[in-house]
């Protein structure tokens, strides 16, 4: 069962006790950077209430950091103990006259990129996105490559250019040259797309030359966010042969400010799709009790319309494998290292996760509330995803969003 918190939280609150996510926050007031807990509509301060306290300075001094990235090093039995003392803080009356001090109305508080992103890798996960890009550029031929289903396919992305949700996306330029053009040209993406997904991000670091197998997948995850990955599909195009993903993707990944803890969603587990092929002894999580797919919803909006409702549900690869397979290698991970999942498209019509699909290369294209339509992102736009998935009890837990407005390109 739930429990209750002297707080008066909504029994809907997707940021009641069941969730907890931590971000990094600032206030007019205060432009130090610190962590900050989202409970109900406020956000605590979590390195205040522990100082108050006179608890272990080691433990205030994680808590108090600018960054999620010390309390991310420190591993799960700290994971576990912070969300402990958390839950406690929240819900034992005791606690109440030093914790009510330290929370602030979430619309009065600014949010930054929640942890310094280590090294960004981008998956390729969904069996229906991917089948339909196949069909897209390849047609008559197979949709998916041989490898697909014997590996998850990923690239490794640029880091330095992950940004929190709020932040302006600049319209990228680069070559261009569709089918019929002579030659390359260059300017602006006429083709700018977006990419819902769902991100991972790593905690406790691995050794390098040692792989992570399926059964420490929560030993080096600490939490989830959302993502948005995007992509100049003409630049891309052209580029990407023979090396994949450069300048088509690495201009601007966009991720929520808010990290929802993996015991958090201990209700959201679900069994992934049934395979067809069999995986290899380490991608191999048939006989697992409990394995990694996720029952979260998203939904994504263009301009306030919602275009399209992925479900991760749906995923063929789950976090753990491709956690598993991004290490088999002997790759090591470091705090901070963010990991997405690919585009989150499902098997019906408005469950596509990009334009490209839900426009059909733009052959199709989607109607707003407004009446205009888009075959992809123009300048002015803004997309913002947001997520939920199931809790305890019937509670429901949330993800905040991440939103972008697209700005035109600079000269």
């Amino acid at each position: 069962m739930t429990t209750a918190s002297w707080l008066d939280l909504p029994s809907d609150s997707p940021f009641g006790l069941h969730n907890l996510p931590y971000g990094v926050f600032t206030t007019p007031g205060d432009e130090r950077r610190r962590i900050g807990v989202a409970v109900g509509d406020q956000v605590l301060d979590p390195g205040a209430v522990a100082a108050e306290l006179g608890l272990d300075a080691e433990l205030v001094t994680l808590l108090a950091a600018r960054s999620l990235n010390p309390l991310l090093a420190a591993g799960r039995p700290t994971w576990t103990l912070v969300r402990a003392q958390l839950t406690a803080w929240l819900t034992d009356p005791a606690f109440r006259a030093a914790v009510e001090p330290h929370l602030t109305p979430r619309a009065e508080v600014a949010l930054h990129l929640p942890f310094e992103v280590g090294d960004y890798v981008d998956f390729y996960a969904s069996e229906h996105h991917a089948t339909n890009l196949g069909h897209l550029f390849r047609p008559g031929s197979e949709p998916l490559t041989p490898n697909w289903k014997h590996l998850p396919i990923g690239y490794h992305g640029r880091s330095g250019t992950v940004v929190v949700s709020g932040t302006p996306v600049v319209r990228p330029q680069g070559q261009r040259k569709a089918p019929a053009d002579a030659a390359p040209s260059f300017g602006p993406s006429r083709r700018l797309d977006i990419e819902a997904e769902v991100g991972f991000v790593v905690g406790a670091p691995s050794e390098l030359g040692t792989a992570v197998p399926l059964a420490d997948f929560a030993e080096h995850v600490f939490g989830v966010c959302l993502v948005n990955d995007w992509s100049a599909r003409d630049i891309q195009a052209w580029e990407y042969v023979p090396l994949g993903p450069f300048l088509g993707k690495s201009f601007a990944t966009s991720v929520s400010p808010w990290v929802v803890p993996l015991d958090a969603l201990a209700h959201a587990r679900v069994a992934p799709p049934a395979r067809d092929v069999e995986p290899l002894p380490y991608l191999d999580d048939r006989d697992d009790k409990e394995p990694w797919g996720l029952d979260i919803a998203l939904e994504v909006r263009l301009n306030g319309t919602v275009v399209s409702r992925p479900p991760f549900a749906a995923m063929y690869w789950t976090a753990a494998q491709q956690l598993a397979h991004m290490t088999v290698n002997g790759a090591s991970v470091r705090p901070g290292d963010l990991f997405a999942s690919g585009t989150v498209s499902g098997p019906e019509r408005g469950t596509e996760g990009a334009l490209i699909e839900l426009t059909w290369n733009g052959e199709r294209p989607t109607t707003l509330a407004d009446g205009t339509t888009r075959a992809f992102v123009e300048d002015g736009d803004e997309v913002v995803i947001t997520a939920t998935a199931p809790g305890p009890d019937g509670t429901v837990i949330g993800f905040g969003e991440v939103a972008g407005r697209v700005l035109p390109a600079r000269a």
